[in-house]
């Protein structure tokens, strides 16, 4: 057995790793196995081909677990050509094989086990085997879906000790117990958030994948330096109205826990109606504007021309009434059904000047950075879901802790570069005061009003990113104002450090838990086989579609059996 040089008088460890290498030797050099005889004492096996003198033995030696081999007889005659579903690649074999692999890459799929094992043994296992092997191979390490869903209260308990102040629950349902819904809010996010961040929360949700399926709910802001900042996230068995309105509202709570008044806030999703109506509920007082991307994203989905996402943006971004219409008279003249679909979307929700609300510059959602942080855990059990959003929570809030200490700037980097940009600029334009607040700023192609008491411009720009525009850094610095004193405190240095200033502590091992209660997985699952595609003929899109005719009343619609002209005049008769 030249490759895995196997010979007489070799000793190994114990019987079952002399298993393994048989096994291995199996594999590797094509040929099957027939075991005669094999227990803890000893191990008889020959090549299961017919008429092949190949047989080797080993035995226990006494006083010691060792294994040793006692004999090795003949040699292959059979071509060793078993390399088609080997016997001994079995969903154990490919386990042991893969274990390392998945522990560094989640997604390692089915179709790279068979390239990887092909590639190293010469042999082509089926796709299904693979699947399996995966399955149970994610299973031995980070456990089984069912046991993610009984460990969550104890989790919650643990969150609530090692993170006072935090929001942590689990919701279950019917008698028996069966998970429902999981929400999160770590106190260092909810200090964060109402300390530094912008007033700006995004909503979103993720499909995860692993056996039991479910959805993760997620709330996001921005920091002063335009970084993502997980505010709350959650798990629901199915995203719906009603997980919506409760997801909501227990970010309600968590927030009235950390504060006694909420600020006035903006919230920025995809625009879907449950979202809407649950923030129309629970945060009455807000505004609510949709995610351009996603807008413009759907709108080259559904119309493919790069010329309407350019129309669309320039709409979003019209500091006029007039310059809006001009906009939105080009996406007519380029694609009626455009302008017809973009109806559905009122300009009060994503147009500036339409919009009421303030959105700090941020016209698209920052939920889909967030959701990369769990891209590849998806296939995981819940808890390890919830497990590595808390582990990347900890490292960010350290990492920009520790950043942001090293800044001298009065400003984050950001903010601080606008603002010297808007110096540059405003190095070559003339400023004529009109009174103590007004100004009117010229450039070589227009001329702008600057207004220091309502931070305004007619650029519309300090409005939009309350950071003091090119137009206002000119008439600031003319009249030696100082220009940071005019731009809002949450792009500061200081509240930056704010945002960040708790730590997001890690909870302890799992062995360290005690278990509250029962959680039972939802009774909704995973169904087997690959994920249906809903396919799209070509020929079926530009056939004409089959009109249906009536032979009785000479009308279409309907066919014979279902005519109703008999029905309607015994009626009338009647």
């Amino acid at each position: 057995m030249e490759d895995q040089n196997i010979f007489v008088g070799q000793e190994f460890p114990d019987v079952k790793a002399f298993r393994n290498a048989i096994k291995e030797a199996a594999i590797a050099q094509h040929f099957e196995l027939r075991i005669v005889k094999s227990d803890l004492i000893r191990y008889i096996a020959k090549c299961a081909s017919e008429g092949c003198p190949w047989r080797i033995r080993a035995i226990k030696l006494p006083n010691a677990p060792t294994f040793t081999v006692r004999s090795l007889e003949g040699t292959h005659t059979c071509g060793k050509n078993a390399q088609n579903g080997h016997h001994q690649a079995s969903v154990d074999w490919i386990v042991n094989f893969i274990e390392e692999r998945l522990r560094d890459n989640i997604n390692y799929k089915p179709k790279d086990i068979l390239h990887d094992i092909y590639k190293q043994y010469g042999i082509t296992i089926p796709y299904k085997q693979a699947w399996r092997a995966k399955e149970r191979g994610l299973q031995a390490i980070y456990g089984s879906s069912e046991e993610g869903y009984c460990l969550l209260p104890a989790y919650c308990e643990q969150i609530k000790k090692t993170n006072p102040g935090s929001h942590a629950e689990v919701f279950t349902a019917g008698s028996d117990s069966r998970f429902q819904r999981f929400f999160i809010s770590f106190y260092a996010s909810l200090h964060g958030f109402l300390n530094g961040c912008l007033p700006v929360i995004c909503l979103g949700g993720i499909q995860l994948k692993s056996k039991y399926l479910g959805t993760l709910l997620s709330a996001t802001s921005f920091d002063g330096d335009g970084g993502v900042f997980p505010l709350a996230f959650g798990v629901v068995d199915e995203e719906n109205d009603d997980s919506w309105m409760w997801f909501l509202l227990e970010l309600r709570k968590a927030l009235e826990m950390s504060t006694e008044k909420i600020p006035p806030l903006t919230f920025l999703s995809d625009g879907q109606k449950s979202i809407a109506d649950a923030v129309k509920r629970k945060f009455p007082s807000s505004c609510h504007a949709i995610c351009m991307q996603y807008l413009s994203e759907s709108i080259s989905s559904d119309f493919k021309n790069s010329r309407l996402v350019q129309l669309l943006w320039k709409a979003a971004y019209s500091t006029s009434t007039r310059g809006f219409k001009e906009k939105m008279a080009e996406i007519e003249e380029v694609s009626s059904d455009a302008a017809t679909w973009l109806q559905q979307y009122p300009p009060s929700h994503w147009a500036l000047i339409h919009f009421d609300g303030t959105r700090y510059g941020h016209f698209s959602s920052n939920i889909y950075e967030f959701n990369k942080w769990i891209l590849e855990a998806r296939e995981l059990p819940i808890i390890q879901v919830i497990k590595r959003i808390h582990c990347k929570l900890t490292e960010e809030f350290e990492l920009r802790r520790s950043r942001s200490s090293t800044w001298s700037s009065t400003l984050s980097p950001s903010a601080e570069k606008r603002i010297m940009d808007g110096r540059t600029h405003a190095s070559t334009y003339q400023v004529l005061r009109s009174d103590e607040v007004e100004f009117e700023v010229i450039s070589a192609e227009r001329s702008d009003i600057v207004n220091t008491g309502t931070r305004s411009c007619s650029c519309r720009d300090w409005q939009l990113y309350r950071i003091p525009c090119s137009h206002a850094v000119a008439a600031l610095t003319s009249y030696k104002k100082d220009v940071y004193a005019f731009t809002d405190k949450y792009f500061t240095a200081a509240s930056y450090r704010e945002c960040y200033s708790k730590e997001v502590h890690p909870s302890p091992d799992k062995l360290e838990w005690s278990r509250t209660r029962l959680v039972r997985p939802p009774k909704f699952r995973r169904p087997p086989g690959r994920p249906e595609k809903k396919r799209l003929c070509v020929e079926d899109l530009n056939r004409e579609k089959h009109t249906v005719h009536c032979s009785k009343c000479n009308q279409t619609g309907h066919y014979k059996t279902t005519c109703k002209t008999e029905v309607v005049q015994s009626t009338q008769q009647f």
